[in-house]
């Protein structure tokens, strides 16, 4: 069973979708990850919508560009958090997928990131730590990434403060 099941719109948007299985793996987190379209393969979508709530999945992670409608088609069929990854395109430059992303009416939610790598980080970042709500050895692991980054942070201010004392 995985707790976190990850959609891209198209095979294309693996190169920026795969930073976000990068954070899941290194926090231990189970996951899937897979290609539906919400216009091209709906039922697809439904399907494996369905099954990932019969299989006990407990986050969607929804990555798509242009219309991006993949995360908003998941959050229609479930009650499980929706996080939308929007995705770059030539023509509007993500634009377009990322307000396509954000914009959902009332009751149908969805967790929108940042475009592209970044945004992927940060789903499996917000996925984590949902699931982190009801896992203490996953909050454990969160703490001690982000104390980790904290030290990476005040190391390199160190460096640099010594470089140009």
């Amino acid at each position: 069973m995985a707790d976190v099941i990850i959609l891209m719109g198209s095979k294309s948007d693996e190169e920026k979708v795969s930073p976000c299985v990068d954070v899941l793996k290194s926090l231990g987190v189970s996951y899937t990850i897979t290609v539906s379209s919400a216009h091209r393969t709906p039922e697809r979508t439904e399907q494996i919508v369905r099954d990932g709530e019969a299989a006990g999945a407990k986050v969607f992670v929804c990555a798509a560009g242009m219309a991006a409608h993949l995360a908003g088609a998941v959050a229609a069929r479930t009650i499980l958090p929706v996080i939308g990854i929007p995705v770059s395109s030539v023509a509007l430059g993500g634009m377009d997928a990322l307000f396509s992303t954000v914009q959902m009416p009332p009751g149908f939610p969805v967790a929108t990131v940042a475009l592209d790598k970044a945004g992927a980080r940060n789903a499996a970042w917000l996925a984590a730590q949902i699931l982190a709500v009801s896992d203490a050895g996953l909050r454990a692991r969160l703490e001690a990434a982000r104390a980790a980054m904290r030290e990476d942070v005040e190391k390199a201010g160190a460096e640099i403060s010594a470089r140009y004392a």
